[in-house]
């Protein structure tokens, strides 16, 4: 067989059923492959969709996620959804056409240095040159791009590389000079966790994607039951933990619950796991005392005091770490911990959310949440609505929350919807995004009407930038505003019909639950238009 139908099958073998690209002159001999194979192939209408819905994809289903792409502009169109995927560690291969051999570097048609464009945030990249590396390389990717702390990997491959014979060879272990990510983690470190765990008076958890990543939710559960320590999310660890739980507290962060600070400055034990602590997971770094006791779990040793020294470092997976801690941890019966935040969560969350004339996006996901099925996969993106949507559904270990964390993408959340769909057709998924977010990829609703699956897309309309608006009032004031109204907006409702997909509007919140039972209730694809205040914001 050809190297372009080896690389087909061996996606096959790894038990890769759904990929995502757009075709052009350079991959063709690829398409070829993937005309023959049981593999199915979603057609977008963008290369950053392929990524994003790939992402999506491997989000959910657990798998790595496939893209592919031709040369020149297909490749670099790519480079928004690699970066995003590379920001959230997302398991990916991104495979991108190139010109024939004989040509790179002439600055031939189409001719694009990819891996230099994408070198930045790129776990690995690899230019194909020679046919007989194809098997070893396909390996290495996939190897990279799952362990570890997971992200994309890059294959560059030429087209006339493509057309080559050679015997097919599957390489299921291969050994990477210099690459052993560390798993167990250091046997003194975890020591010292449980010493000081067990001194602990108000400890607490900080919970990050790593989490999710590391498939740690139910030992995460265990471990915080066991020695009963609150549990707060970041943005991207959403989902990791039960929001119903007695021991969950809420979202940190910039955007987070004003609880989970007044948890964090007086705790005397943080333990973070899998979370970078980001700027905005520490509100500018600012969140955590200097004089805090902490302790660090992270795949990823260039995580470890980065942001804050710790004072007990540990490099690995945290699934493993905590299994580990689980089968030597002793049971906690202390509750007064507990008891001093559970009285201050219920006064902070009492509002009342449905007040006044327009539609209040918060009472708006409370009712969307309370219609989701226990193991929906709710995607978000980029802006005011991403917040809305991390606080007001209630999500769980079943129920998961994606988004684009780290880069911030806008119009992310359709295309992962997408993916995220065909990864588990059975689940329930629903796509929300503001206005604007979705107008950077408007062409994903002909990708969501073919591909016959149900995704509920919700628009929560303002009609501007909120998010931004929000940024100029606090930076300039109220009387700031530029740059963020659109002077024509247009009816998605029309614009999905004609895509084949069904639609309603809500200007009130009398219409939420008579749209809302229609669109739960359809067949098929469904958009729901939100007409929500401007001057709502987003905490």
């Amino acid at each position: 067989m050809n190297v372009a139908e080896s690389m087909i099958k061996c996606l096959e073998l790894e038990g890769i059923d759904t990929v995502f690209g757009y075709p052009g002159g350079a991959i063709l001999p690829m398409f070829e492959a993937l005309r023959r194979s049981k593999i199915k192939h979603i057609l977008v209408r963008n290369e950053q969709s392929a990524v994003h819905a790939a992402s999506g994809y491997a989000r959910v289903s657990k798998k790595v996620g496939i893209c592919i792409s031709t040369s020149g502009p297909g490749a670099t169109n790519m480079i928004t959804g690699i970066a995003t995927a590379y920001m959230d560690s997302i398991p990916l291969i991104a495979i991108t056409g190139q010109v024939r051999r004989e040509f790179i570097g002439k600055d031939v048609f189409q001719e694009v240095d990819i891996l230099g464009a994408t070198e930045p945030f790129t776990k690995h990249s690899f230019l194909v040159t020679h046919a007989d590396e194809v098997p070893t390389i396909m390996a290495k990717a996939i190897k990279i791009a799952t362990t570890g702390r997971m992200g994309p990997v890059l294959i560059d491959i030429p087209s006339d590389v493509q057309l080559e014979e050679i015997e097919f060879k599957h390489i299921k272990e291969v050994e990477i000079n210099g690459y052993k990510p560390t798993v167990i983690g250091h046997s003194g470190q975890l020591k010292r966790i449980l010493k000081r765990v067990h001194e602990a008076k108000t400890p607490m958890i900080i919970a990050g994607g790593g989490v999710l990543l590391s498939g740690a939710e139910k030992a995460l559960t265990q471990f915080a039951e066991t020695r009963k320590i609150p549990v707060v999310n970041t943005l991207m660890g959403i989902s990791s933990y039960p929001m119903d739980s007695p021991y969950y507290v809420g979202v940190l962060g910039s955007h987070g619950d004003v609880l989970c600070e007044e948890v964090v400055k007086n705790a005397d034990l943080v333990i973070v796991i899998g979370a970078r602590m980001s700027d905005r997971a520490t509100k500018n770094f600012s969140l955590i005392r200097p004089e805090a006791n902490i302790i660090h779990i992270d795949i990823d040793p260039s995580e470890i005091g980065k942001i804050v020294n710790y004072q007990i470092p540990v490099v690995g997976d945290a699934k493993t770490i905590l299994e580990y801690l689980n089968e030597k941890i002793k049971p906690n019966e202390d509750e007064y911990w507990l008891k001093q935040f559970d009285f201050q969560r219920a006064v902070v969350e009492y509002t009342d959310l449905a007040k006044g004339d327009c539609v209040n996006p918060k009472h708006f996901l409370n009712e969307v949440s309370r219609r989701l099925t226990a193991d929906a996969v709710v995607t978000a993106d980029v802006g005011q609505n991403q917040i809305w949507t991390a606080k007001h559904i209630q999500y769980s270990q079943n129920r998961k929350f994606l988004s684009s964390g780290g880069l911030g993408t806008m119009g992310y959340s359709l295309s992962a919807a997408i993916g995220a769909k065909l990864a588990s057709p059975e689940k329930m998924v629903v796509s929300v995004m503001g206005d604007a977010g979705i107008q950077m990829l408007l062409g994903e609703l002909g990708t969501l009407s073919e591909i016959r699956h149900k995704v509920i897309v919700i628009i929560l309309n303002n009609n501007l930038l909120g998010m931004v608006r929000e940024l100029q009032d606090n930076a300039y004031g109220k009387k700031s505003h530029f740059g963020i109204h659109f002077s024509i907006s247009p009816d998605f409702v029309k614009i999905g019909e004609g895509y084949g997909i069904a639609g309603r509007k809500i200007e009130s919140n009398s219409e939420i639950q008579s749209v809302l039972d229609e669109a739960f209730q359809s067949e098929y694809s469904f958009i729901i238009d939100v007409r929500v205040s401007p001057e709502v914001d987003s905490l």
